[in-house]
């Protein structure tokens, strides 16, 4: 059974999947294999670097990713760009994961660009899409508490889809704006609902 955990920069999405695994679910973080992709020598990074200049290395040759996030994060064409560097790579790899997974497996896929590429027809992929949500202010929080400025936090967030948007492919939404307390009891709720349908519908993955 493949699930596709999604939401906006600051929603908690980390938060959720980990509590997944730890009922058992075997985990794909996608901003870790973003990350993987474009790592010192890999033909990722050549690509970025051919797209966006030499200003993005660091002096060491590895990635300068606020130097990147300044210039993808305030114009959109040049996200885009980055984006169908990335985007392929990390398609590919997380394919290789997704099968090698045991096929009896919950697999959960986290995915912070689904909605933006939903029409790419990624949706169809997964056996349910789980939207993680949390108040604009609240997710404004977060990301100043890990050391972005206000003003940096609510550009990303506007850089993204709307929550409506990620409503519209949500199967299951999960609401991320209190304490972990409050999150793991959700959290329980999503893992029998998705274990239950696994049970009722016979996934196979």
């Amino acid at each position: 059974m493949r699930i596709a955990v999604t939401g906006g920069i600051g929603s908690g999405k980390s938060a959720v999947t980990s509590r997944l695994a730890a009922r058992g679910a075997v985990v794909v973080d996608a901003d870790a294999l973003a990350r993987e992709v474009v790592e010192q020598g890999t033909p990722g990074l050549a690509a970025v670097v051919a797209e966006f200049g030499e200003g993005v290395l660091r002096p060491d040759g590895s990635l300068d990713r606020p130097a990147l996030a300044a210039i993808v994060f305030a114009d959109a064409e040049r996200r885009a760009a980055l984006e169908a560097i990335v985007h392929p790579l990390v398609g590919r790899r997380s394919q290789e994961l997704l099968d090698a997974a045991p096929p009896d497996a919950v697999v959960v896929y986290d995915v912070p660009l689904l909605a933006e590429s939903a029409h790419l027809g990624r949706v169809e992929g997964f056996d349910a899409v789980v939207v993680v949500e949390a108040p604009l202010e609240t997710r404004v929080q977060r990301l100043v508490t890990r050391g972005l400025s206000e003003d940096d936090a609510r550009a990303r967030i506007a850089a993204q889809a709307s929550d409506e948007d990620r409503r519209a492919i949500a199967d299951h939404l999960v609401d991320n704006s209190s304490d972990l307390d409050a999150l793991d009891a959700v959290v329980d709720r999503l893992w029998r609902s998705l274990t239950a349908a696994r049970s009722t519908t016979g996934y196979q993955g």
